[in-house]
């Protein structure tokens, strides 16, 4: 029954994830800009790509606040991993002059 209310209801939450995905894009995408002038800052005073301590901080910043916010600390940490090592894939790369 395509008009049902349940449908109706399932459609409305999928348009709110559709827009919280863009969203998540457009922010990723905005963080990657900053961090792309991060690795050429880096690269242009020979700077090493990464920064551990910094890293460490920030992934204890965002497990609190990914507790804060009711979401799986560990899920929070794994993804802020992965926008890290791409970061710093990217800032190796700058290094490098590619």
């Amino acid at each position: 029954m395509p008009n049902s209310p349940t449908d109706l209801t399932l459609a409305s939450f999928r348009a709110s994830i559709d827009n919280i995905d863009a969203a998540l894009i457009h922010i990723l995408a905005e963080r990657f800009r900053i961090t792309k002038a991060v690795g050429a800052y880096k690269a242009e005073h020979a700077l090493p790509a990464s920064d551990p301590s910094r890293e460490d901080r920030q992934i204890e910043r965002l497990r609190k606040l990914a507790e804060d916010a009711q979401l799986d600390p560990d899920f929070g940490e794994k993804f802020l991993r992965f926008i890290i090592d791409e970061v710093i894939r990217h800032h190796e790369k700058a290094k490098n002059g590619n």
